[in-house]
C-alpha cells in the first residue's frame, strides 16, 4: 500500500484520538482502549513499510500520549478507590449521623422489645426464630456446644452464605426506605428484636456468656454494617418526605447517590464479617481473652472510623476551608 494511500484511508480517526487528546476529561476509557488498540496496528504498519517516514514518527508520538493518557486514567482510577475508603465514605459518616444515631436507637430500642418479650412468653423466641432453629440450639446446649451451629458446614461455605444473606438483609434495609423510611424502619426493627430474643433466649439457659464471646465476634462488624444501611435507608426516605429547597425527584436523586455510595462502602466490612464467621467463630475453644479482645478491637475500630475519623476529617476541612 502506498503510504498516501495509508494516511487518506485512517487521516480521521488519527485526527479524532488527537481531539480526544485535547479534552481527556471527555474521554470514555473504554473509546480509549479500542482507539489505542488500533493505533497500535497503525504504527506497526507503518514501521514495517515506511520507517523512517513523518508519518511514522508522527503516531509513534499518538501512541505515546495515548499510553500516557491510559496510564494516568488508571493511576486516577486507583487513587480513586483508596480516597472513597479514606476520605469521602468517613465524611458520609459524619454528614449523615444523625440518621446513623436514628438507625442505631431504632435498633437498640428494638433489641429491648425481643428480649422483654421472650421474658414474658417463652414461645415468643420460637415464633421468631423458628422451631427448628430453637430445637436445635437447645441440643447443642444439651450437648455442651451451645455454638456447634457454627461448625455444620464448610468455611467457604458458610462465608459465602452468611455473606450473601447479610448483603441482601442491609439491601432490603436500604431500598425498603423508598417507602418514606418506614420500610428501612422496619427492617432495622426486626433484626433487632431476633437479635434481642435470642440473647434471652441463650440468657434463660444460662449460655449467654459463651453465646456472646462467640457471636459478636463477627456479630459486631456484621449487625453495625446493618444499621448502616438502614441508615441509608432513612436517608433516601427522607429525601422523599423532606426535599427541602428542591424538588422531589432532584431530592430523591441526591438521597438515593449518597444511600448507594454508602451501600458500596460497607462492602468491604459485610466480607470481612462473613469471613470471620465462616473461619474464626467456629473456634470456640480459643481461650476466653482472645475472643474479647477479639470484639473490643472490633468495637474500637467501629467508633474510631464511623465517628472519631469522620469528624476528625471535618475538623481538618474546616482549618483549610
Amino acid at each position: 500500500m502506498k503510504e498516501v494511500v495509508f494516511i487518506n484511508k485512517n487521516i480521521k480517526q488519527w485526527q479524532n484520538l488527537e481531539t480526544m487528546f485535547a479534552k481527556p476529561k471527555k474521554v470514555k476509557a473504554d473509546d480509549l482502549a479500542d482507539s489505542f488498540i488500533k493505533l497500535t496496528d497503525d504504527l506497526a504498519f507503518a514501521q514495517t513499510y515506511y520507517p523512517k517516514s513523518e508519518t511514522t514518527q508522527y503516531l509513534n508520538s499518538l501512541a505515546l500520549k495515548a499510553h500516557m493518557l491510559i496510564y494516568k486514567n488508571k493511576k486516577e482510577k486507583r487513587g480513586r478507590i483508596v480516597k472513597f475508603w479514606k476520605y469521602e465514605f468517613p465524611y458520609l459518616m459524619y454528614q449523615y449521623r444523625y440518621y446513623l444515631l436514628y438507625s442505631l436507637l431504632i435498633f437498640f430500642i428494638a433489641g429491648l422489645v425481643g428480649a422483654f418479650s421472650a421474658q414474658q412468653d417463652t414461645d415468643f423466641t420460637r415464633l421468631i426464630l423458628g422451631d427448628d432453629y430453637v430445637n436445635m440450639t437447645l441440643e447443642n446446649i444439651k450437648n455442651g456446644d451451645p455454638m456447634a451451629v457454627y461448625k455444620r458446614v464448610n468455611n467457604m461455605e458458610m462465608f459465602l452464605g452468611i455473606t450473601i444473606n447479610n448483603i441482601k438483609v442491609s439491601f432490603w434495609a436500604f431500598t425498603l426506605g423508598v417507602f418514606v423510611s418506614l420500610g428501612s424502619a422496619w427492617v432495622l426493627f426486626s433484626n433487632g428484636v431476633m437479635v434481642g430474643s435470642f440473647l434471652f433466649f441463650m440468657y434463660d439457659n444460662e449460655v449467654l456468656y459463651n453465646s456472646v464471646l462467640a457471636i459478636f465476634m463477627h456479630g459486631t462488624l456484621e449487625l453495625f454494617a446493618i444499621v448502616v444501611a438502614g441508615a441509608a435507608g432513612i436517608i433516601l426516605g427522607n429525601s422523599i418526605l423532606f426535599p427541602k429547597t428542591h424538588s422531589r425527584l432532584n431530592s430523591f436523586q441526591k438521597g438515593f447517590k449518597v444511600g448507594v455510595k454508602i451501600m458500596i462502602g460497607l462492602a468491604p466490612f459485610f466480607i470481612i464479617a462473613g469471613l470471620i464467621e465462616g473461619f474464626i467463630t467456629r473456634y470456640t475453644f480459643v481461650p476466653d481473652i482472645f475472643r474479647i479482645i477479639f470484639i473490643l478491637t472490633s468495637v474500637v475500630g467501629i467508633v474510631w472510623y464511623f465517628f472519631l475519623y469522620p469528624r476528625k476529617i471535618r475538623e481538618k476541612q474546616l482549618k483549610f476551608s
